[in-house]
């Protein structure tokens, strides 16, 4: 066994003292739909529901070996990592000052407090999170601190690679193929390190989210460059810069094995896995899920494990969720109507709606001196085929619309 493998095993070992072992279940209902042999590694059922904790004890947990006094430990994060360093903080009995964005969620804010309690300090700092690191860094070198950094540190990915530890002592044989979601990169770096040293014949995909492809951007460009813009739905993989120690234990992979997940249809998958299967999964912890219909026809017949690395999904977020899932679908459309300033105009329109079609939105504002007005609209139907027809009698009758579904200066505005 190599080191890294060893480190590995240690830091695996050394987490039953903090937490019993996430399940790797056989999914039933995934299996039979792709005719493959699907499991599911559920880091979302771990304490702090994330992966996350693991690499902070294992950075933790090293930094305290041999140290004469405690540091204090320090970080900057708005969701699983936080959670993470608190969580273990408490275990060692330890004081950590936790820096977060003054725009993230309460339910965040309180989580944290909760599972670091006595032991942590909460700093509400910046709009943005890049403003929130810098006070952390700047802190943690006055203080003489230990920063815990959530992905781009070796002993983090000693933590996160317990993970693949965990599955290969379970599983009774050693699957095709694993699919593993990539923000910073730590988790996939962990895994791979670890599966190739001890199960070389196992094939990897990996997922990232469309609006935040920080690995494909690197493997690009020969290494990590920053993404000009990043879309931040999936907060716990939306990343502008993949790590450069994680990037370096990922270099050699095939840019035809990342896979790119939009993020409007990630909530179909969210919806799916919580309808169907009662899982709740946080949008980065879907990802390995939603891409397995572009594997289909490879995956037949095969084993195959999805890694779903966290479940932290703030159910106020479920309306958003189910939104962007039906425009995903193509059952919800927003369009922007021209509609005539007479009696009866309004009548005439809903005469036009099918058995299936729901009025979802309207917005109109009668305008004196005109002979039309601007509606907005949103329309809801059960089948997607339905919108053409619909806009077939639209346009027989004269009717005026443009489609803003997928407009996203309109819709961010609009909708």
């Amino acid at each position: 066994m190599t080191e890294f493998a060893e480190k590995a095993r240690a830091a695996e070992k050394a987490m039953r003292a903090l937490f019993p072992p996430t399940p790797l279940q056989r999914n039933v209902h995934l299996s039979e739909r792709y005719k493959a042999d699907i499991w599911l590694k559920r880091e979302d059922l771990s304490p702090v529901r994330s992966y996350k904790l693991r690499g902070a004890f294992n950075a933790m947990r090293k930094a305290l070996e041999g140290a004469t006094e405690a540091p204090v430990f320090v970080c900057a994060s708005a969701g699983n990592h936080a959670q993470g360093v608190a969580f273990a903080c408490r275990h060692f009995g330890v004081r950590g000052v936790i820096f977060m964005p003054v725009t993230t969620p309460d339910q965040k804010i309180g989580k944290t407090r909760i599972f670091g309690g006595e032991n942590i300090e909460i700093r509400l700092t910046g709009d943005y999170f890049d403003n929130t690191l810098a006070s952390a860094q700047a802190y943690c070198r006055e203080a003489g601190g230990h920063f815990l950094a959530p992905f781009d540190d070796e002993d983090v990915i000693e933590g996160q690679a317990s993970v693949a530890v965990e599955m290969m002592s379970v599983l009774y044989h050693t699957p095709d193929l694993v699919i593993l979601p990539v923000g910073g990169g730590g988790l996939a770096a962990g895994v791979v390190s670890f599966l190739r040293e001890t199960a070389p014949g196992i094939g990897f995909r990996f997922v990232e989210p469309a609006g935040g492809a920080s690995l494909t951007a690197a493997l690009a460009e020969g290494g990590p460059a920053t993404l000009p813009k990043v879309d931040t739905f999936v907060d716990g993989a939306a990343v502008a810069r993949i790590g450069a120690r994680t990037f370096e234990r990922l270099r050699g992979i095939d840019p035809a094995h990342v896979l790119l997940a939009p993020e409007d249809r990630i909530c179909t998958t969210i919806l799916d896995l919580l309808n169907v299967e009662g899982i709740v999964l946080e949008p980065a912890g879907a990802m390995s899920v939603d891409v397995l219909p572009a594997l289909a026809e490879e995956i037949e017949g095969k084993s195959v494990i999805c890694v779903t690395s966290g479940g932290n999904f703030d159910f106020e977020r479920l309306p958003e969720v189910k939104e962007r899932a039906q425009r995903f679908s193509g059952v919800k459309k927003y369009f922007i109507l021209r509609m005539p300033q007479r009696p009866g105009a309004l009548r005439d329109f809903l005469d036009l709606l099918g058995p299936e079609d729901d009025i979802a939105r309207f917005e109109y504002l009668k305008k004196s001196a005109r002979n039309f007005g601007t509606v907005l609209i949103g329309i809801e139907t059960t089948e997607a085929r339905n919108f053409a027809a619909l806009f077939a009698r639209m346009e027989a009758q004269g009717l005026t619309y443009r489609d803003i579904t997928e407009d996203p200066t309109l819709a961010d505005f609009l909708i």
